[in-house]
């Protein structure tokens, strides 16, 4: 593994996780193939340049490779108010019965994107509104109390149709804000991992991105387990800091949850000396709030930055993270914040893609002085 002898004792601020990036290495497109997508190899000391379609040979038998299978739906949608003026939801969530006002399975909360937002009561035509094919959303209010970021909005479809179905029927794929493209028909099934199973994502858990069938297939020939978390990833996850302080700044909730199985699987994993091998940062934010919290599901805001004791996670596969964001203090925590920062100049030397649709690492987590 690498070590990091000094990362835990510095003091950082948010520029210290800046880095140059050529607008041209920004991946708007996925490669080919799912596996075809480069893999640069960063547990050793020096950095290794690889194809995905590798990972099997570096990892370990009795490993445990632990995927998020959220589901990213269609979550953006467009529309217009009463009055004619044109509008933009991101429906970041899906409320439970027992956290709608009024109990029904039909709340969300959203980002909305209007010139003027509109009042208690409002009506909003989504997707034609309810007399032109599609549904209406009635506003509520702003989530979780009346000085929140999001807005509350009970939609009202044809009978039967929950918030998933319309979305299916009536939504975009929300891809990221650096993708320029609108969303197209490839995007619908590339923007998605092969095992998503559970819905409720508004953004996808990317480094599960570059996994297809015959990848799969060699990491069960080489004897390498597999278990499953659900973290339903938000748009918060592209918000930028807003705040040189690390310490002020204040990350979005998430829900997670972790199956009984998979607890058992970590058990028997460590039981016969394997190592846990997280895929994706939202895998790591799940299983690492499992452990700091013990329960089992629930909305995690979890910040990990430099200096924070990783008690599940031995092993990362990630994708490349936007400068000065809260994923790239993750990384550089659990790898080494001069290794980490190393690796990028690699990368951006070396021409590797960047952000949802971009290329992968593999990161093994640093010892601690």
């Amino acid at each position: 593994m690498t070590s990091s002898s000094s990362s835990s004792a510095r003091h950082f601020t948010v520029a210290d996780f800046d880095f140059s990036l050529p607008e041209h290495l920004i991946a708007q497109h996925p490669a080919a193939e799912r596996s075809a997508s480069r893999l640069l190899d960063g547990t050793g000391e020096l950095p290794v340049d690889r194809i995905f379609r590798e990972l099997p040979g570096l990892l370990q038998p009795g490993d445990l490779l632990v995927f998020n299978d959220t589901q990213v739906v269609k979550a953006r949608l467009f529309g217009e108010k009463a009055s004619g003026g044109k509008l933009e939801l991101l429906i970041e969530r899906v409320l439970l019965p027992h956290e709608a006002l009024d109990g029904s399975p039909n709340e969300v909360v959203g980002h909305l994107r209007v010139s003027k937002k509109p009042l208690p009561g409002g009506r909003l035509h989504l997707a034609g509104g309810l007399k032109g094919g599609g549904f209406d959303a009635v506003f509520i209010g702003r989530w979780p109390d009346e000085h929140g970021q999001l807005f509350r909005l009970r939609l009202e479809g044809p009978a039967g149709e929950d918030p998933y179905t319309l979305m299916a029927r009536h939504g975009h794929v929300p891809l990221p804000p650096y993708i320029t493209h609108a969303d197209e028909a490839d995007d619908e099934r590339r923007y998605q991992t092969v095992f998503a199973r559970v819905p409720g994502a508004v953004a996808a858990p990317t480094a599960a991105l570059h996994f297809d069938e015959g990848v799969l297939s060699g990491l069960e020939a080489r004897g390498v387990h597999r278990a499953n978390v659900t973290l339903h990833v938000g748009a918060g996850t592209f918000a930028p800091m807003k705040t040189e302080r690390i310490e002020e700044h204040v990350m979005h909730h998430e829900r997670y949850a972790i199956p009984p199985a998979t607890v058992r699987a970590i058990e028997e994993c460590r039981a016969r000396g394997g190592r846990v091998v997280a895929v994706g940062t939202t895998t790591v934010r799940t299983l690492e709030s499992w452990a700091k919290t013990g329960e089992l599901q629930g909305d995690t805001n979890i910040f990990i930055t430099p200096g924070f004791d990783f008690r599940v996670v031995d092993v990362l596969v990630t994708n490349f993270h936007l400068p000065k964001s809260t994923l790239m203090m993750l990384v550089s925590a659990f790898a080494g914040y001069d290794h980490v920062m190393a690796l990028y100049r690699h990368a951006v030397a070396q021409g590797y893609r960047f952000f949802s649709y971009g290329d992968s690492m593999l990161l093994a987590r640093s010892t601690q002085a």
